[in-house]
């Protein structure tokens, strides 16, 4: 009878099938202080939806962006370090509604251009966006979230890739590129977590994000041991703010994280999409950028 000799897979074979940690970014958390402001940016231009079932009140709103959202509650204006990379199913349809808010969000930092394979956008308080068309690059998405990019100083990038593989079980890896070094942490099936290191990164101004995390208590006690728990865990949440070397303890970057567990009662809420311009473009009426048919 013949034998068959059994040969081991490589130690990172297949390491593209794994998921890691963090199941999801669920939303980016950005003070605003206008909402019918945000509104006209993130609904008509954006094309983005209001969640219709939670916060629909004046003083904060949830923007649903596929499987994702911004939360937007009302106070002084937060800007995100970086951008915001989002997919959208039409870039063309996007330029239209853009050019349809110029005329309400003149005298705010908004703007927008057609860039070589997507669009960048500014908020009207400098918030940041790259949009881009679906994409094999950008994972199986045709609406949401697929990366979030920050500025980070000179010389931390390797250390954060540590601070999420060794404690927080996320898959990360560093690359260089021509600005120079970048941490790259993996979350779910398609979303990043990018650091790119820079020079002259703006003041922490408490924006956040929110996560879903498989194994809850690991990171937690590692944070807690060390006093970096800044909320203890309530309603299967925390969080914490300083990103630090797993190694020495500096702190290498500030960024409020909501650390949610999967008995969390919003994992996998479905989330209300529209069809955006499904029966109109943006136009003008009575002085006003409206969307869709008029009575």
């Amino acid at each position: 009878m013949a034998t068959q000799t059994l040969t081991r897979p490589k130690k990172d074979a297949f390491i593209e099938e794994d998921v890691g940690n963090i199941m999801l970014m669920e939303h980016v958390n950005v003070q605003v202080p206008d909402q019918q402001t945000a509104m006209l940016f993130y609904l008509v231009g954006l094309g983005f939806t209001r969640d219709p079932h939670m916060m629909v009140g004046l003083q904060n709103m949830w923007v649903n962006v596929g499987d994702q959202q911004f939360h937007l509650p009302t106070n002084t204006a937060q800007v995100l370090r970086g951008h915001i990379g989002v997919v959208v199913p039409s870039l063309n349809e996007l330029a239209e509604r853009l050019k349809g808010v110029e005329p309400e969000l003149k005298g705010t930092k908004f703007s927008w251009e057609d860039k070589e394979g997507y669009i960048a956008a500014t908020c009207p308080w400098g918030n940041k966006f790259r949009i881009y068309e679906p994409s094999p690059e950008l994972g199986n998405i045709t609406l949401g979230t697929a990366y979030v990019q920050f500025d980070a100083p000179r010389g931390t990038a390797d250390g954060i890739a540590s601070f999420y593989d060794k404690v927080i079980g996320a898959i990360s890896h560093v690359e260089k590129t021509e600005d120079g070094k970048r941490a790259v942490v993996n979350m779910g099936q398609y979303q990043k977590l990018i650091f790119q290191e820079t020079d002259n990164v703006p003041e922490y101004d408490g924006h956040h994000i929110a996560v879903y995390l498989v194994n809850f208590s690991k990171p937690y006690r590692w944070l807690s041991e060390r006093g970096l728990v800044t909320e203890e865990p309530r309603n299967h949440q925390y969080r914490f703010v300083d990103i630090v070397d797993p190694k020495t303890g500096e702190v290498l970057y500030k960024l409020e994280h909501e650390m949610r567990g999967m008995h969390h009662a919003l994992y996998r809420r479905p989330l209300v999409n529209r069809t955006v311009g499904q029966f109109a473009e943006p136009r003008r009426v009575n002085g006003m950028t409206v969307m869709g048919t008029v009575m």
